[in-house]
């Protein structure tokens, strides 16, 4: 963890290494202070989804997601107090971490416990939360804001929601008919938009290889889910593998 500045990013990196093993691990592959920016916005990811489900009352669900878009918003013209999280956010982003309100506001569905009516719901729940944190990964490693960014983060999100709707469903936040025919369409939207984003990969820097993982064999899940079968649950060999082909050749699309 050379790139982490100090000891409260450490400690943020460290839980991350718990909570999300392969963000951390794609983290862990950026340079200098890019470091610190990743582990600090995935840091941020994963306690905005856990304080969207912290709750069972949605209203009071609702409220704690409100204090960070409050929190994220007001960083545009001020630092926070001390904080354990917003403090090393801060000190990575600067007031460019208010850019990051939109993923605190995109936690409101998740909050009320609203199913999904439609596949394009989900779609655009996606870009949301996993999509625009791709985007911002992706920027702060040096990418333009081209359309291969955005398909690339389309199918990396719809893959980690397909890949999670089994444990969604019974929190009403899966689809109100979760049909097969929904799960397939959802499952060819990602794979068309992974094929996007290969199609157009030289527009992106090889520096910006380690924001744009999309997980381990997202292709298989996606080809299960359009067969109509559940998809196998990654081992812990195949995920080694896909971060070690990352960290050695800087293949990011599949």
């Amino acid at each position: 963890m050379s790139g982490l500045p100090d000891p409260a990013t450490r400690r943020l990196a460290e839980r991350l290494r718990q909570e999300d093993p392969d963000r951390f691990a794609t983290a862990m592959l950026a340079r200098g202070e890019a470091q610190a920016k990743l582990v600090t916005l995935y840091a941020l990811n994963a306690e905005l989804a856990r304080t969207a489900l912290s709750a069972r009352d949605p209203l009071i669900a609702e409220m704690r997601v409100q204090w960070w878009i409050d929190r994220l918003g007001a960083m545009a013209v001020a630092p926070p107090p001390p904080h354990e999280l917003l403090s090393p956010l801060w000190s990575a982003w600067g007031p460019g971490a208010a850019a990051f309100a939109p993923l605190a506001e995109a936690r409101r569905h998740d909050a009320a416990r609203e199913s999904f009516e439609s596949v394009e719901e989900v779609v655009a729940y996606a870009d949301a939360t996993g999509g625009a944190l791709m985007t911002h990964a992706a920027q702060a490693l040096g990418a333009p804001d081209v359309p291969a960014l955005h398909a690339q983060g389309r199918g990396a999100a719809l893959t980690a929601w397909l890949r999670a709707q089994p444990a969604l469903q019974p929190l009403g936040l899966g689809l109100a008919a979760a049909e097969p025919v929904q799960l397939a369409a959802l499952a060819r939207t990602a794979a068309q938009a992974f094929r996007d984003a290969a199609g157009a990969r030289r527009t992106l820097p090889r520096a910006a290889a380690p924001a744009l993982f999309a997980g381990p064999a997202p292709m298989q899940v996606l080809q299960a889910i359009m067969a109509g079968e559940p998809p196998a649950v990654p081992s812990d060999f195949s995920r080694r593998a896909a971060l070690a082909r990352l960290a050695l050749t800087g293949r990011w699309w599949v």
